[in-house]
């Protein structure tokens, strides 16, 4: 699909320029000159990304940044503004916007900073499918662990736990915090479903232990852990 930007700029010849110019590089432009009718087009169009004027004729870009923010937009939003204090910067970042550009600005800067912050936002809408801790990688997607050459297939559960315990690997989670990322909502169970599946991943993971894999510990008054056993980790 196309990417869709919204420039809010009251002045002709710049939104013409990067309007023109954006149309261009293949993305569909939406623009806007006043507060009321950046709002509506961010409203009606779902921009993935606003360049955001800072000085408008009825009201402030600082205005149009707050209101997106506090109503969840969850776009990029890049400040382009004649404004080049520090405290003008600090401000708009402080409002949540993602980038900061000052006026005059080469075309071709804003391009790369626009596209940046859009694959920024993609990359952390998308969720992870494969875990890594040390040697050991699992696949989310089939439930499928590996440790070297062996492997095991998970339910649904065991995989969502072992995600979970990867991805703060060595370090303890409590009983209650498993509970509630995974089990929250569903009634009639209790904290020791966590225990249950604790001990059901343990058993998957059993051939890895004597290959040197690594071991879910209890860690007394704090919850478990996913030893490495000193191997080198990443996640």
């Amino acid at each position: 699909m196309t990417t869709r930007v919204l420039i809010v700029e009251d002045d002709i010849d710049i939104r013409g320029i990067l309007a023109r110019g954006l149309e261009a590089e293949g993305f569909s432009v939406g623009v806007a000159g006043r507060v009321e009718d950046a709002l509506s087009a961010a409203r009606d169009d779902a921009p993935e990304a606003v360049v955001l004027d800072i000085t408008l004729p009825d009201g402030s870009g600082h205005d149009v940044c707050r209101s997106l923010r506090e109503g969840g937009y969850p776009g990029a939003i890049l400040f382009l503004s004649a404004r080049d204090e520090v405290r003008d910067r600090a401000e708009g970042l402080a409002l949540g916007a993602d980038d900061y550009i000052v006026k005059p600005f080469v075309f071709d800067e804003l391009l790369a900073r626009l596209q940046v912050h859009l694959l920024r936002r993609r990359e952390a809408d998308t969720p992870r499918t494969v875990f890594t801790a040390g040697r050991l990688t699992l696949d989310i997607n089939i439930r499928q662990v590996s440790f070297g050459e062996a492997s095991a297939r998970l339910t649904p559960r065991e995989a969502e736990l072992l995600a979970l315990l990867m991805q703060e690997v060595n370090r303890p989670i409590s009983r209650g915090e498993i509970f509630d990322r995974l089990w929250a909502g569903q009634g009639g169970l209790s904290l020791n479903v966590v225990d249950v599946y604790v001990g059901y991943l343990r058993s998957k993971l059993s051939d890895f232990v004597r290959l040197g894999g690594p071991v879910i510990v209890t860690v007394r008054g704090k919850g478990f852990m996913l030893d490495l056993r000193g191997q080198d980790f990443r996640h």
